[in-house]
This record gives C-alpha cells, sequence and structure tokens, in this order.
C-alpha cells in the first residue's frame, strides 16, 4: 500500500477521541449549572441520542446548524423533567469546553509522527469550524496536517462525495494516491468509497475485522480498496 502520497484522516473518534472528551466536557458543565452529577449518565445517554439523530439530519441538510446547537440540550432537558437551565448555554458552554480537551485515540500519536514523514497528511472531518480546529490546536494534533477540510467551510458534510472531491483538488491529489482513514463505515468508507478513493476503515470496537455481508456487497460493487484495521498501530505494517 506505499503507492499513495496523501492520506486524508477522519478526525473524531478516529485520532481526537470524540467520546472521551465530549463526557469530559459536559461533565464539566454539570457544577456550573447546578446539575447533580447523580444524574450524569442518564443525561449523557440520552444527550447523544439526539445529538445523533440531529447531525444525522444536519447531514442531510435538514437543519441548520443554529437548530441543531439549540434542540439537542434543550430536547435533553425536557426529557429529563430538568427545569431553570437554558440548552442554549448549556450548549455555549459545552463548545467552549470541550475542544480544550485533548484525549486522543490510542496510538494516535505513535502513528502519525512516522507517517508523517512519509506522506501528505490532511483531515477531513464534519462539525463546526470553530470547534475542530481548536481540537487540533490544544491536542497537538495540528503539526502533522497539512491541510484541514471542514465540513461547514466547505458546504458538504461527509458522505457527500463534494467534500471528497474539493479535499483532492486542494491538496491537488490523485484518486490513486489518495487514502481515507476513519471511523464510520457509513460516513468516512462509503463516502470516501464513492468518490473513488481506497479506505482503512479503523473499527476498534468490532470483535474482528472481517466484513459483514452488507458491507461485502459494497465491496463488491465498488474498484476501491478496502482494509479494516481494529488499532491504529495496525497501520504501519500497512504504510511504512
Amino acid at each position: 500500500m506505499t503507492h499513495y502520497r496523501h492520506l486524508f484522516f477522519d478526525l473524531d473518534n478516529t485520532i481526537w477521541d470524540f467520546n472521551r472528551n465530549s463526557r469530559d466536557a459536559l461533565m464539566g458543565c454539570f457544577p456550573v449549572f447546578g446539575l447533580e452529577l447523580s444524574l450524569f449518565e442518564e443525561f449523557f445517554r440520552i444527550y447523544n441520542l439526539h445529538n445523533d439523530a440531529l447531525w444525522e439530519l444536519y447531514r442531510r441538510n435538514g437543519i441548520s446548524k443554529e437548530d441543531l446547537s439549540k434542540a439537542r440540550f434543550n430536547l435533553t432537558l425536557e426529557e429529563m423533567g430538568i427545569s431553570g437551565i437554558d440548552g442554549r448555554e448549556l450548549n455555549q458552554a459545552y463548545l467552549a469546553g470541550m475542544p480544550l480537551q485533548t484525549r486522543l485515540c490510542e496510538g494516535a500519536m505513535e502513528v502519525l509522527a512516522p507517517l508523517a514523514c512519509k506522506y501528505q497528511l490532511h483531515i477531513i472531518t464534519n462539525g463546526f469550524s470553530e470547534v475542530q480546529y481548536k481540537k487540533l490546536g490544544h491536542s497537538g494534533l495540528a503539526p502533522f496536517f497539512s491541510k484541514v477540510f471542514v465540513s461547514e467551510e466547505i458546504k458538504a458534510p461527509k458522505p457527500a462525495p463534494e467534500i471528497f472531491r474539493h479535499a483532492l483538488k486542494s491538496c491537488n491529489a490523485r484518486k490513486r494516491e489518495s487514502l481515507m482513514i476513519g471511523d464510520s463505515w457509513e460516513v468516512d468508507i462509503l463516502g470516501a468509497m464513492n468518490a473513488g478513493i481506497d479506505q482503512i476503515h479503523y473499527a476498534p470496537d468490532l470483535p474482528d475485522a472481517s466484513f459483514t455481508p452488507a458491507e461485502s456487497e459494497s465491496l463488491h460493487k465498488n474498484r476501491t480498496l478496502t482494509r479494516r484495521i481494529q488499532k491504529l498501530t495496525d497501520l504501519i505494517p500497512l504504510l511504512l
């Protein structure tokens, strides 16, 4: 796999540990807003359900950034029966604290340093610009990446092929010289596949690296190369 020149990484839950960082940031908001920590686990569970559903709408242009930001905490507070807290203020506090978190996915620094010596590394991420750039800066990831492509700026969130095409054009990269690495099958892998870019699916939570029948059918229909890894350090024997 050493014919590649450009490696495009997803950010959240591929190299920056979104799950743990999001949890830490929201937990930090609880005492500020007078919320009982005993409610946190249920609050966090319900919040994630609403947030995931709203982000799916956002990716399909079914909701604005402003409505997403306002609704995810208001819906959670309403479902939890909590009154007296402004969901917009809670969202602002969460967004202020979340990109300051620095937990990385296991093995991220171990693989990025040697890969950056051989390849041009880039980021393709869904999210809000003011948050994603801060994540990269505060976590020490920014120096490894030549270019960063944020869906809000491109006006085309993954898995839309437009964001991948924009990234290729901006980097003057050919498809056959490019590789996408991400944790989401639907967003990162199928998105890159449909844009004609090879992919590596980072799936640390799966029991093994085999593909399901539905995934295999997608692979059979496509001419790109797809691999699956369960540890970021598996990139080293594949790419170095």
